[in-house]
């Protein structure tokens, strides 16, 4: 961590030596590589790699890019893996924006608060070893992985900023209890976690215990998934824009002639703004996005995705967490509908050129809001007396808060190192959150 500040620091006084106004005009195949050594709240430590390749081509488009091809192999410490190939193009097919992403994602504790957001109680002493009501590190947690195959296609209604899209998603969900045995191996028994026949987690409690999850979704399944949708998009620059709208309605269906072990149909409107305080330098960003299931049932799994034209990271989840509500616990907020938004000032404070490349330095502030606008169905008939009140709150679910600030360093505009700190506003969230990676939130 100490390194990675100090890389920090060691750019910002490059940036004194070399400063320019003048960008470079960039041709040809240029990349950024980074040893990803990275922390998340939610994730711990990241350590693997990655690197960018951009092809701008003659020159005329820069800052946009003819081909953009993505690769990561990367582990997290605490217990996530990323290994993701990303490709994006306009000029593979003329006329059509194509990007395609084939990833492997594990996550042995993959993070379980339940349904609902506020509706479902949280209980932060049982996961501190520390307190006397202490039940395990892992109770909030279950084992998942996840392999996606996705393809999306986006055309323009001949010269107008309109767009359709459209794209094929398949999602292979592998869910289970949390490997024991494996995190305790090696450790003193001090440290070791309870058995989960000593101390089962929230997961097996709504599995086995009161059958809030389905038998037949328990251990995850398979979901491929149609997309169709119409984007207003009229933004100066994608990575960043300083002017523009970037408007999206987007229908997905699961249908079951595909193979999709449950059929649902769901709708996603997102809403992006972008404004010109202080030209090239200072300008305030939005984004209010509403998902909802308009037909059929969705499987548990499935409900922490977030729908999206266009995937920016490794994975597109929440809410809570990196890529949503920053300083609010991952996965913390989930429903079979919600409604979410984020609120950016963002200034490049600082433009140099360093080995033949532009640089700008940045940062922002944000506030991030969100909750469940529907339900998912939890019928307590099997759950009794004290144990409703110590995990459910029912009526309780409320606008979720959060708020930070960050840092950006940016590289011939379209390779991004991001580092924010969020905070949450009220403590059923958690506390805060530190994030470092890749790209603007949108």
């Amino acid at each position: 961590m100490k390194k990675f500040f100090s890389l920090l620091l060691s750019i910002f006084l490059i940036s004194f030596y070399a400063w320019s106004q003048e960008d470079v005009t960039k041709t040809g195949w240029n990349f950024g590589a980074l040893p990803t050594i990275t922390f998340d709240t939610d994730l711990g430590f990241q350590y693997g790699a990655l690197v960018n390749l951009y092809n701008y081509g003659d020159g005329s488009r820069y800052p946009n890019y003819d081909h953009s091809l993505y690769f990561e192999v990367s582990r997290f410490t605490k217990g996530s893996g990323i290994n993701r190939f990303y490709y994006d193009s306009d000029k593979l097919i003329e006329g059509l924006q194509t990007s395609v992403d084939i990833s492997y994602l594990s996550d042995q504790a993959y993070d379980f608060y339940g349904f609902n957001g506020y509706d479902a109680v949280v209980n932060p002493n049982w996961i501190d070893d520390e307190e006397e009501e202490y039940k395990s590190r892992m109770f909030y947690k279950y084992d998942r992985r996840l392999f996606r195959f996705k393809v999306d296609l986006q055309g323009n209604f001949s010269e107008s900023n309109f767009r359709w899209a459209a794209g094929i998603n398949l999602l292979n969900f592998s869910v289970g209890s949390v490997d024991i045995d494996k995190l305790n191996d090696g450790k003193d028994d001090a440290e070791k976690l309870p058995p989960l026949a000593e101390q089962p987690g929230l997961y097996e409690k709504y599995r086995d215990e009161w059958s809030i999850i389905p038998e037949d979704e328990a251990d995850g399944g398979f979901v491929p998934t149609l997309k169709a949708g119409l984007v207003y998009d009229t933004r100066d620059n994608k990575p960043n824009p300083m002017k523009g709208i970037w408007t999206e309605a987007v229908l997905v269906g699961a249908p079951e002639f595909l193979g999709a072990e449950s059929g649902f149909v769901k709708f996603n409107l997102t809403h992006r703004q972008y404004f010109t305080l202080v030209p090239k330098d200072l300008s305030l960003v939005y984004r209010l996005s509403y998902q909802t299931t308009v037909a059929g049932h969705t499987p548990f799994y499935y409900q922490t995705q977030v729908i999206t034209s266009v995937l920016k990271g490794a994975s597109s989840e929440g809410l809570g967490g990196a890529k949503s509500l920053r300083g609010i616990r991952r996965n913390r907020i989930v429903g079979d509908g919600f409604f979410y938004g984020n609120v950016e000032a963002r200034w490049k404070f600082a433009r140099f050129q360093f080995i033949n490349n532009n640089f700008y330095l940045g940062l922002n502030g944000f506030m991030d809001f969100g909750r469940v606008t529907k339900k998912i169905d939890t019928t307590l008939t099997n759950v009794y007396g004290d144990l409703k009140s110590d995990y459910f709150d029912r009526g309780a679910e409320a606008m979720h808060y959060s708020y930070g600030a960050g840092l950006r360093i940016a590289m011939n505009q379209n390779f991004v190192i991001a580092v924010d700190y969020g905070f949450a506003a009220d403590e059923r969230d958690g506390d805060s959150g530190l994030y470092i990676g890749l790209n603007y939130l949108f």
